[in-house]
């Protein structure tokens, strides 16, 4: 009729869980019983978490040897009562062992280590009974204060308080269980006739019960007499089912159906009885032939004069779903006087604070540990956490390393100081061009401006012109439509810009070589070369390009991984191959007409331009050089103001060496610009 005592056990870690006390002593009675608790409810602590600071065998009554065992024990109480961290003590066995635990504490503590030491939270298993005979009535229990019982559960009775006002020892004759328990509970003896009378500490016999101290006597029922009441219930209702079955069969005659009973036949009966008692409650056993019932959780109150009050404070119920099994009212319950009503501690080791994770220490329990802060780039929101952890891609450690904080979305915008600079320097470098094509249309039919074939000078204009506005596709945010025009337009643009110096210089030698006498190369003078030298090295950027945008193209992307507190918005490249492709290219076209130009810059030729083309690409090469590892070594948007401030330099330095000189001649020395001036072999500027 008692429920199953592993539901006990679990009722025990589920209240240890609770209340995050992971530190307890045992104290367990010494038998067959306790080493079954032990072996039981060791393994439950180690699952969950939970470990035992000692296990003190307690023991029974007439078990100990001599007075030399007995200071033994004591002293071992004594060094657990002394220990600060161990503020929880689950206590197993019954009433006698409970007893000897009782007198060795006696032995052990003293006045100064009772206010400072005595500060406990003992847990009771049901096996133990607070009810003390007078024997022991007035022995000091207020270590006990506070302490927490699990008891056989039990509900009240309509009529048993009724039953209790009015009972009297001479109810019952031949039994002589009412004497003796009147006897005792109220310090007196009954008159016996056969003995003289004694008028002091006679029992008048109109004694009350309900006047009696509860650490004597409990007006309440308790689960021991409720599981008993229970059980007289249950018989009768099997005797009911089994003697109506046989009433169906045959007839049966005055009370000798009664006669005819074995206990063993109830067993079938019994197992299938449900029926709810006075109390209101259903009372029915499982598959497993167990009551389905849980245990109470009680706090024991005692007050200055030993007197004590138990009520209950929560509930283990075993038939609950899932999480629900313990239910604690937390704000009932009295804790000992030396915690001020605080939730007491009982751990091994402080928790850990926020940025910081637990440490093992070596030679120690599981549940002792030391606390090391988090390491970069990672977090702790909890206290206690086992192990820091990484946030998200699009979140960042705080700098506590208590919490993930979002990142923010950046890409080199118009708004920001950088991206305005480069704008403007783009737009500015765009107009200086627009002013430079201007004053060549303007003195189109000068010498100067129609040396070196004008087509392909206008042209080499118009690209510049083209590679200063594209490089405003590498700012804003970046769209689809902006990723796939942004590197194949600069790659073609530049193809060609530099298609242009490379037939400028070559006109240049061509052309030197065509006047000398009986020169073959006088059939290759003319625009049809140049022409040829463009749209042929132009052609094979635009293939490139082509089969990279046909295959893997440029596409919007996130990149999460190279700012810490940022996301950069980015043009993922596609193929990276492909983009270095294009890069090493547009520098092969460079270095081929560097080459041509440095051998070519000291012809004997008015008209001859390439030591302006030389220092030109010679500045265009070393920007670009010198962008490859840049570029590589930079994050987020500023790879994109790398990329943005190479094109702007690089072309500048196109425009500025091979334009400028032939614009100061048209503008500030116009004298200078006509062709007897520019045949004479000097040096103009």
């Amino acid at each position: 009729m008692v429920p199953n005592e592993v539901h006990q056990y679990k009722g025990i870690i589920h209240l240890l869980k609770y209340f995050g006390w992971t530190w307890v002593g045992l104290f367990v009675v010494d038998g067959e019983s306790g080493d079954h608790f032990l072996q039981t409810l060791e393994p439950l602590l180690s699952q969950h978490a939970i470990c035992s600071a000692f296990t003190e065998r307690i023991q029974n009554q007439g078990q100990l040897r001599d007075l030399h065992e007995m200071g033994h024990m004591a002293k071992d109480i004594q060094l657990h009562f002394t220990d600060g961290k161990t503020r929880t003590f689950v206590v197993y066995g019954e009433m006698m062992a409970f007893m000897w635990l009782i007198i060795l504490m006696a032995f052990t503590i003293s006045e100064s280590m009772e206010k400072t030491s005595l500060g406990k939270v003992w847990i009771m298993t049901a096996q133990f009974d607070f009810a003390v005979s007078g024997v022991i009535r007035h022995w000091n229990f207020d270590m006990f204060q506070g302490t927490l019982s699990l008891a056989v559960h039990s509900n009240d009775h309509p009529g048993f308080q009724a039953y209790l006002q009015n009972v009297k020892p001479n109810w019952t004759h031949g039994d002589g269980f009412l004497k003796e328990f009147w006897e005792q509970v109220f310090d007196c003896s009954l008159a016996n006739p056969s003995k003289p009378k004694e008028e002091d500490g006679l029992c008048t016999g109109e004694e009350k019960l309900e006047g009696v101290p509860e650490s004597v006597f409990e007006m309440q029922m308790t689960g021991q007499s409720y599981s008993i009441y229970n059980a007289v219930h249950a018989v009768a209702h099997a005797l009911h089912a089994l003697y109506s079955s046989r009433a169906n069969h045959r007839t049966i005659k005055g009370d000798k159906r009664l006669q005819n009973v074995q206990p063993w036949q109830l067993h079938p009966s019994l197992q299938d009885i449900s029926f709810n008692n006075s109390a209101g409650e259903e009372v029915y056993f499982n598959e497993k032939r167990e009551t389905a019932t849980g245990f109470d959780i009680t706090n024991l109150m005692i007050f200055p004069n030993n007197s004590f009050l138990r009520p209950k404070v929560g509930s283990v119920d075993p038939n609950a779903r899932e999480g629900k099994t313990l239910t604690i009212h937390e704000d009932a319950i009295v804790w000992h006087r030396s915690f001020n009503q605080a939730l007491p501690l009982s751990v091994c080791s402080d928790s850990c604070q926020l940025d910081h994770q637990k440490r093992k220490k070596e030679g120690k329990k599981f549940c002792c540990h030391e606390c090391a802060p988090c390491p970069e780039g990672k977090i702790s929101n909890e206290t206690n956490m086992a192990d820091c952890f990484q946030c998200p891609e699009v979140q960042y450690p705080s700098k506590d390393h208590d919490q993930c904080v979002s990142k923010l979305i950046t890409f080199l915008s118009y708004e920001e100081p950088l991206g305005i600079s480069l704008a403007s320097l783009a737009v500015c470098f765009s107009l200086i061009t627009a002013l430079v094509f201007g004053t060549f249309m303007q003195h189109k039919e000068t010498p100067i401006v129609k040396a070196n074939n004008q087509d392909i000078t206008y042209l080499l204009l118009v690209c510049l012109l083209l590679c200063f506005l594209c490089s405003l596709l590498f700012l804003g945010q970046p769209r689809e439509v902006t990723c796939l025009l942004r590197q194949s337009a600069f790659g073609i643009i530049f193809s060609v810009a530099v298609s242009c110096v490379l037939a400028k210089t070559i006109t240049v030698v061509v052309a030197f070589m065509a006047t000398k006498p009986g020169s073959s190369m006088r059939k290759w003078v003319g625009k049809r070369l140049a022409n040829s030298i463009v749209l042929s090295c132009s052609f094979i950027q635009a293939g490139i390009c082509g089969v990279w945008l046909a295959t893997s193209p440029p596409f919007p992307d996130l990149e999460m991984q190279s700012m810490t507190r940022e996301i950069t918005a980015t043009c993922s490249e596609g193929s990276v191959t492909m983009f270095y492709l294009v890069l090493g290219y547009l520098g092969l076209l460079s270095i081929i007409s560097f080459t041509v130009a440095f051998l070519a810059r000291k012809l004997p030729d008015t008209f001859n331009e390439a030591k302006f083309i030389t220092f030109s690409m010679l500045a265009f090469c070393s920007v670009w050089l010198s962008f490859v590892p840049t570029y590589l070594s930079t994050r987020g948007k500023y790879m994109v103001a790398v990329e943005i401030f190479s094109i702007l330099t690089s072309s500048f330095g196109l425009l500025g060496c091979i334009f400028f000189p032939k614009c100061y001649i048209i503008v500030l020395r116009p004298e200078l610009n006509n062709r007897e001036q520019l045949m004479r072999r000097k040096k103009i500027i």
